[in-house]
């Protein structure tokens, strides 16, 4: 058994934890738009074989220096092996093959039920009550979202169908594991945790993802998909998990799942700047409800409250 990592279970204060998950929603939500592109040349599995590989491999070079690598506790292993399932593997293989089945309009509609999931999960195994603000802001911030993107305008043909299905079922299983993971990461620290997690998801992920580049001719692949593959594993996977994880071991799992609200509303302001997509009214009144919702979650409760 190792000493505890004193540095990793430090307190911080809310407004930290808080800014940790709006830059990791910012990374989060450009990853529908740069996955579309690698999935045009890349096979889903193969993209996420590279993600959690490379993301693995960078854990362990900074644990590693940091001297900071086994587990508090022998059971956390199994725990964190389990987790990994749920967070890691069946997350990123739904959601990546859900992506390449459907439009990214209905995928920034369909990740409006990991807060629902991650509620119901907490709260049927005890780690969260279903306190009546808390369901209050989740309701506002869905329909927020649901009138930002306005449901006409994404497709439930029978094409996309399948692809709707995965994402529902990532949203699930990314739920679950919000849900149950609080108590082995604040026991072992942030990046302890994840790089754990993502060693046991790279047992099932890689040689799945390798085995989808047989055939496919590495060296054929231009550059500019290669430097896209490496944003997406670095920048838009292992950056937003471990800030995800670093406000997980302080606040409730329902605040860092309701947060996932924001990154259809960070994707519009991009396409405002990017694209010159107008803002009008609609986006302001989704805007407040979103952020009355966020708001609403994450509020600290009196004692009479709880």
């Amino acid at each position: 058994m190792v000493e505890s990592d004193s540095s990793e279970a430090s307190v911080p204060t809310n407004n930290s934890s808080y800014f940790a998950l709006i830059v990791a929603q910012v990374l989060f939500g450009s990853l529908p738009v740069i996955g579309k592109v690698v999935l045009k040349t890349i096979p889903a599995v193969a993209l996420v074989g590279f993600r959690v590989a490379l993301t693995a491999l960078i854990l362990v070079m900074v644990q590693s220096y940091r001297g900071r690598f086994w587990l508090q506790e022998r059971g956390d292993y199994w725990r964190l092996g389990v987790l990994s399932l749920f967070g890691i593997t069946f997350n990123q293989f739904l959601f990546i093959i859900g992506l390449s089945l459907t439009k990214a309009s209905n995928v920034s509609l369909l990740a409006v039920t990991i807060p629902i999931f991650a509620l119901t999960v907490g709260s049927f195994a005890g780690f969260e009550k279903l306190r009546r603000l808390k369901i209050i802001g989740i309701i506002l911030a869905a329909v927020g979202v649901i009138i930002l993107i306005d449901p006409r305008n994404a497709s439930f043909s029978s094409e996309s169908t399948l692809g709707d299905i995965l994402i529902i079922l990532n949203s699930l299983s990314y739920g679950i594991y919000v849900a149950t993971s609080k108590s082995v990461i604040m026991r072992n620290g942030v990046f302890r945790s994840m790089m754990w997690v993502f060693l046991f998801a790279s047992i099932i992920c890689v040689p799945i993802g390798a085995y989808s580049f047989v055939g496919l001719g590495p060296s054929t692949i231009d550059g500019s998909i290669w430097l896209l593959m490496i944003y997406i594993a670095v920048v838009a996977t292992a950056a937003p998990y471990l800030l995800n994880a670093y406000a997980l071991s302080h606040v409730n799992p329902s605040t860092v799942a309701v947060f996932v609200y924001l990154q259809p509303l960070i994707g519009f302001l991009m396409a405002v700047y990017f694209l010159g997509e107008k803002v009008d009214y609609v986006f302001g009144i989704a805007t407040a409800l979103i952020f009355a919702g966020v708001f609403l979650v994450t509020r600290r409760f009196i004692p009479s409250e709880t």
